[in-house]
């Protein structure tokens, strides 16, 4: 007889092939039961960059699935201005881009790019957050985002010296009981988020390249002559929205570490390898073909 999935809840399968033990809650819990969670790297410090506290005991929120705490929007403000700074260094090339552009050209795209990579790669970050989030409070957890200080200032340096962002911005900590089922969908609906907002871009960036009137950037640069090349920073944020989607998709659905494809892969083998393929085959033929991820927004802007 096969085992009742709900006695997971109570206890693992002694007869399940022996896998990794999964937590999404980075949490130790003290003698009087209090959950403490610790983001920080600095031992003996609750307080962090900006004022912001790291270590907080969870508060169940019994209101709407779309609610966040002023501690929570604090994080979310920094692990997002983190990321954007480190974008814009990436745009730029990091310092290696001063010998190329020159200290003005440099500083003057790095301050432009920033708004533009906050558009197109902002919302792969925090609505792929907050896709967690609300499928965690939708089984009755507790849900906040939390930033990760180590992280955040690690990502900024790799981007400011090599001019590549690698960054683990924070993720949304979950307290509560759920079953193994349950845990791969929370897992899951971020990437899942990713692939929505990847597949809405298409049509959307198209539309946009229509009312531009052009299939591609008339310069690369963002400062010309007379003054700024708007069109290149449109596209830009057009590439940036398709590409991150599929790239932040792939990242997390790879079965390592804290990442969300472990969990997925737990939960249900056959999802966990569907959920993969969907980004890996498009990130493959971008990366061994002449073919990129902009080129199914220039076609679709061309059948009108």
């Amino acid at each position: 007889m096969a085992r009742d999935s709900r006695a997971d809840i109570i206890d693992d399968d002694p007869f399940r092939a022996s896998q990794p033990e999964i937590h999404r809650v980075h949490a130790q819990r003290d003698a009087g039961g209090t959950i403490h969670f610790n983001l920080s790297n600095e031992p003996g410090s609750n307080q962090g960059m900006w004022g912001i506290n790291f270590q907080q005991q969870p508060q169940m929120h019994k209101g709407r699935l779309w609610h966040f705490s002023e501690e929570e929007k604090r994080h979310l403000l920094l692990a997002t201005g983190a990321f954007t700074l480190a974008l814009g260094l990436m745009r730029v090339g990091g310092f290696f881009g001063l010998q190329v552009l020159g200290s003005s050209a440099w500083l003057f795209t790095l301050i432009l790019s920033m708004p533009v990579m906050l558009i197109a790669v902002g919302p792969a970050f925090i609505l792929h957050e907050i896709g967690h989030k609300i499928m965690a409070k939708f089984y009755g957890c507790w849900a906040e985002f939390r930033s990760d200080p180590s992280g955040l200032k690690m990502g900024v340096g790799i981007s400011a010296i090599l001019g590549v962002v690698f960054m683990a911005p924070g993720a949304v900590m979950v307290a509560g009981t759920v079953t193994r089922r349950q845990n791969g969908h929370i897992a899951i609906a971020g990437p899942l988020v990713n692939l929505s907002l990847f597949i809405i871009g298409i049509p959307i960036g198209g539309a946009i390249l229509l009312l531009m009137g052009t299939s591609e950037p008339l310069a690369s640069g963002y400062l010309v002559e007379d003054g700024f090349n708007w069109q290149s920073m449109v596209w830009d944020a057009i590439a940036f929205w398709v590409s991150a989607n599929l790239i932040l998709g792939l990242f997390n659905m790879l079965p390592f570490g804290p990442l969300d494809g472990l969990k997925v892969k737990d939960w249900n083998e056959g999802v966990w390898l569907a959920a993969l393929l969907v980004f890996a085959i498009p990130v493959l033929l971008w990366v061994t073909t002449p073919w990129s991820p902009m080129d199914l927004v220039v076609q679709f802007a061309n059948l009108f």
